[in-house]
């Protein structure tokens, strides 16, 4: 596990889309590798990254034409048309301003009538492509990494999942109320994240101080999700200085 430090979100969105970019740019499609997977996340954290993305291929550096998108999770209930659905989100931010033909987007429908079938059928087209290259992830004030929440068994794949109270509370930012917000989102689970190849976690402001320092230093258990990165073999935090802060400098 590796934590790189900067001085503000600016310096971390700058960072994540860099390497992003670099990485896109030397992909080399092949008929036994064609895509390059992306796992994409949303929320206020990676919108930096995806606007400095979209700059980038107006400016004609990179393309997505190569790329298949798998994003995290989706609230249950929320068309694809909702102003707060992550469908919606995710075209708002990066998807209606890039090359990436439609068909190579998955986000999981919030929607669907059959959410264990949905969510079944979504981590094998996941399998499909040869797993997630770079997963890419914010982290929960609680730990929780997409919307697996604290006490989700570190060997549960893309499940629908139950949000906490203060999950909700911290969501409704985004709502006209907090009981506005669903109770239920469908997520890919934590055992589909760390089976990615690599994993970037990005981090930003002091409410993510402890889940930081609990995920980078503190006892691996299911209390805090994200603390199960610290048995991945390629996973990297991203973090601004209060983000870092009360991690123990060794």
């Amino acid at each position: 596990m590796q934590l790189l430090t900067f001085s503000d979100k600016n310096g971390v969105a700058d960072y994540v889309a860099t390497y992003l970019i670099e990485r896109i740019k030397s992909f080399v499609p092949s008929s036994e590798k064609p895509f390059l997977v992306l796992g994409l996340p949303t929320g206020s954290t990676p919108i930096p990254v995806y606007e400095r993305l979209v700059k980038a291929y107006q400016k004609n550096e990179i393309s997505f034409k190569h790329i298949v998108t798998f994003n995290m999770d989706e609230y249950v209930g929320l068309s694809d048309t909702h102003h707060q659905s992550y469908h919606y989100f995710m075209k708002q931010y990066l998807f209606d301003f890039i090359d990436i033909p439609k068909e190579q987007i998955n986000i999981l429908n919030g929607m669907a009538s059959e959410a264990e079938e949905e969510c079944k059928q979504y981590e094998e087209k996941i399998k499909s492509y040869g797993g997630i290259d770079i997963q890419l992830g914010g982290i929960g004030e609680n730990g929780h990494l997409a919307f697996n929440e604290p006490d989700t068994p570190f060997e549960i794949r893309t499940h629908k999942q139950r949000l906490t109270d203060d999950t909700i509370v911290v969501n409704s930012r985004f709502f006209d109320k907090k009981e506005d917000v669903p109770t239920h989102a469908l997520t890919i689970g934590l055992k589909t994240i760390f089976e990615a190849k690599q994993v970037i976690i990005m981090a930003t402001g002091l409410k993510k101080s402890d889940a930081v320092a609990k995920s980078i230093q503190g006892k691996v258990t299911t209390d805090c999700p994200a603390s199960m990165m610290q048995n991945h073999h390629n996973v990297l935090f991203v973090c601004d200085e209060d983000a870092a802060s009360k991690v123990v400098q060794k």
